[in-house]
C-alpha cells in the first residue's frame, strides 16, 4: 500500500505507526525490542525497510503528547 501511494506525482503522506507506549496504549513490535504478540506486528524487516524507503514510522511514545482524550482531563481541571 505505502508503495502504491509513493507511486503517483505530488505530494504524499507514507507513514507507519509503531505502538511502542505499554503505559498510554499498547507495546508490540518485535521491531525496536518490542514484546512479539503477534498481534499488529511491526517487525525489524519493516521498520528497516520503512527507513531504506523514507516511509515516517511514527512513535506512539515519542510523537505523541497524548494518546487519549481523558489522559489530560484530570490536569486541565486543576487550577
Amino acid at each position: 500500500m505505502l508503495e502504491w501511494t509513493g507511486a503517483g506525482a505530488g505530494t504524499r503522506l507514507k507513514m507507519l505507526l509503531l505502538h511502542d507506549d505499554a503505559v498510554r496504549e499498547y507495546a508490540y513490535g518485535p521491531a525496536q525490542g518490542l514484546p512479539d504478540t503477534k498481534v499488529g506486528t511491526f517487525t525489524p524487516a519493516l521498520y528497516d525497510e520503512a527507513r531504506k524507503k523514507g516511509w515516517t514510522v511514527i512513535s506512539m511514545k515519542n510523537d505523541w503528547r497524548q494518546v487519549f482524550p481523558f489522559e489530560n482531563q484530570a490536569t486541565e481541571a486543576r487550577p
